[in-house]
């Protein structure tokens, strides 16, 4: 499910920023965005993650920026001395084909110094960034929320299609033995009248039996009428606990049901409900795809 949220604060001379994105997917992903000094807080931002969500592509971006001078890296000058020296020595130093810059000397190691109580610094970031995932993952549940009311009403719609057409199986069912006794009757009884034959009455039964046993498709329509009322019984859960990928499952069984149903039955009315109920069934599998 798609969704987003956002949250921010001003602590101590610094400025804290948290964003979180929600994407669909089948599965559990976290993309999570900080700054370098912070990637050790990856781990702690994805476990969060996955107390809260279960489905979707995750991204989390999250940046600090702080407004005082105290924020600044102090430079090792014995260290930077140490550096120019010995580059000093290089020929193509001496000569000017090689010439120094500042950016690239600074990013010598051990040049750049952190600021004093970096590790006390650190902590505050981390405690500010948890704080505020919590409120952007809230915000996104949220929103999440609000799609999934929509996706529930209309993964009914289609449920309340499937429901109907399956009624009207269920209801033509008995008929097309029927009709085929009479059909097989009539033909048996031309062929007899033109070739002057005579044929038992047990024959046309046995015949008519094996037919009705063929085409007997009474086991798909009562499976498929239980995963629709499992499937209902499941919208209407209120217990926090993931649906989707169950509904996808659910939603397979069903149109296992309803091929069986098509290829079992050769009447041309049931073949039109059964091409319904599939349809159905397929943008159930498709909108299963963006619920959690």
């Amino acid at each position: 499910m798609t969704g987003y949220g956002d949250a921010s604060a001003h602590i101590d001379g610094c400025h804290y920023f948290v964003e979180v994105r929600s994407l669909n997917n089948k599965y559990f992903k976290a993309n999570i965005r900080l700054a370098e000094e912070f990637q050790g807080m990856e781990a702690e931002f994805e476990a969060k993650l996955r107390e809260r969500l279960s489905r979707g592509t995750v991204t989390v971006t999250a940046r600090c920026s702080q407004d005082s001078a105290a924020a600044a890296y102090a430079i090792n000058l014995g260290a930077l001395q140490s550096y120019l020296s010995a580059l000093k020595q290089l020929p193509d130093v001496q000569s000017g084909l090689l010439t120094l810059d500042a950016a690239s000397l600074l990013s010598l190691p051990g040049v750049m110094q952190p600021p004093p109580n970096e590790d006390a610094r650190v902590k505050r970031v981390r405690d500010a960034f948890a704080k505020l995932l919590d409120v952007a993952v809230q915000t996104l549940l949220a929103m999440r929320e609000r799609e999934g009311t929509v996706l529930v009403a209309d993964l009914e719609s289609n449920r309340q299609v499937i429901a109907e057409r399956l009624a009207d199986v269920a209801e033509r069912a008995p008929g097309v033995v029927l009709e085929y006794q009479s059909r097989l009757k009539l033909r048996v009884e031309s062929a007899i009248r033109e070739a002057q034959l005579s044929i038992e009455p047990g024959d046309l039964v046995r015949e008519v039996a094996i037919y009705a046993e063929r085409t007997d498709i009474a086991e798909e329509i009562k499976r498929l009428s239980a995963h629709l009322d499992q499937f209902k019984d499941m919208l209407s859960r209120r217990d926090g606990k993931p649906l989707g990928r169950t509904l996808d499952f659910l939603a397979q069984e069903m149109l296992r049901e309803a091929n069986t149903i098509a290829s079992k039955s050769p009447d041309a009315a049931i073949a039109r409900h059964a091409v319904e109920i599939k349809g159905a069934i397929d943008r159930i599998k498709e909108q299963a795809q963006n619920i959690e």
